[in-house]
């Protein structure tokens, strides 16, 4: 299958192209390139051709051949969001649905499109489910939602879409990220040696690692198409839904000799447990392999390979907001976060 994955020179886009061609895909990769300097390790054995491409750029001419797209190059996260609310709509929204109608029009029989459990936002009520109402609390989440919501609209004979509400990602890759939750606690533990908690730590969050959020993808791909048919699936498993406090407590128990705080009730008031039963009973070939300790494990193993210091744990090419910031202030991308010639 000849499958276009956006966001190739991401966190989870460095990792998912190799499983692909392991497999005996053709990938074609699309990145802007807002993070290729963030690499921490040489972790991948294979690269996919990727246009250097802003997603608001691509064209039909791109899409020639393309019988499935893995649709993951957005503003990510919750903080990049909120720096301009307005270009997070222009390129997650927008953006996406431009690029789904595209792909629809050339022929495009397939597309998968990275959501996120984020959808949920605040949820008291026992464990959502991909039918529990969505509840976003920031412009990333609601741009999730809008897209969902536009796209399922397109579907069709010939235009098949699967929407992934991916937990909290993490783990190890070449593209690291330490602005999500685990790997940033794991970042502390090793650098400072302290996690000093400013809230409680009692706040619900699902976690999935990043290799199984791509087995997911893969699945999804070669599954039988009424399977995967204009349906949404919670990516992860439902046993590691855990309290922000848990995973700081798996990290410590991991990274000998760190000492562990918490404070009071923080400013972030997103909790929520999730159900991901539909896509383990569903989905042909998935199930997660990993969970909070063995992640963590991997983390405290990859940084005693490299030696990590403090400096590269705080790198602005591995934390979204710093990034986008610093291209900002340097005027290397303008306002509406295109490339500056």
């Amino acid at each position: 299958m000849k499958v276009l994955v956006t966001g190739t020179e991401g966190y989870l886009g460095s990792l998912l192209p190799p499983m692909l061609m392991q497999r005996g895909h053709e990938v074609i990769g699309v990145d802007t390139g807002f993070y290729k300097v963030g690499w921490l390790y040489n972790g991948t054995e294979l690269t996919a051709k990727t246009l250097n491409k802003d997603i608001r750029h691509i064209t039909a001419e791109d899409l020639q051949g393309v019988e499935a797209i893995v649709h993951m190059a957005e503003l990510s996260n919750d903080p990049t969001g909120q720096l301009a609310p307005n270009i997070t709509y222009e390129i997650n929204h927008k953006g996406s649905v431009r690029l789904a109608t595209l792909a629809k029009e050339a022929g495009v029989r397939r597309f998968i499109y990275m959501s996120s459990c984020s959808v949920y936002g605040v949820a008291t009520k026992g464990d959502v489910t991909e039918e529990s109402p969505v509840n976003p609390q920031t412009a990333y989440a609601e741009c999730k939602t809008l897209v969902e919501q536009d796209v399922m609209a397109m579907t069709g004979d010939s235009f098949s879409p699967t929407f992934m509400r991916n937990a909290t990602a993490f783990g190890a890759s070449p593209r690291m990220r330490f602005d999500i939750v685990l790997n940033n606690l794991a970042g502390l533990a090793w650098t400072i040696k302290e996690i000093k908690m400013t809230s409680d730590g009692t706040p619900w969050r699902p976690l999935v690692h990043a290799l199984d959020i791509c087995k997911a993808i893969v699945c999804t791909l070669e599954a039988p198409r009424d399977i995967v048919h204009n349906q949404i699936f919670n990516v992860g498993d439902t046993a590691n839904n855990y309290q922000v406090k848990e995973i700081a407590e798996i990290i410590a128990e991991i990274f000998k000799g760190c000492k562990l705080s918490f404070g009071e009730n923080g400013s972030d008031n997103r909790s929520y447990r999730v159900s991901f039963d539909k896509i383990n009973q569903i989905l042909p070939g998935f199930k997660c392999e990993w969970n909070a300790a063995r992640g963590a494990q991997q983390l405290f193993d990859l940084f005693t390979q490299i030696d990590m210091t403090e400096e590269t744990f705080l790198f602005r090419g591995f934390t979204r907001l710093k990034q986008l910031e610093y291209l900002i202030r340097t005027q290397q991308i303008d306002q509406g976060f295109f490339w500056n010639k």
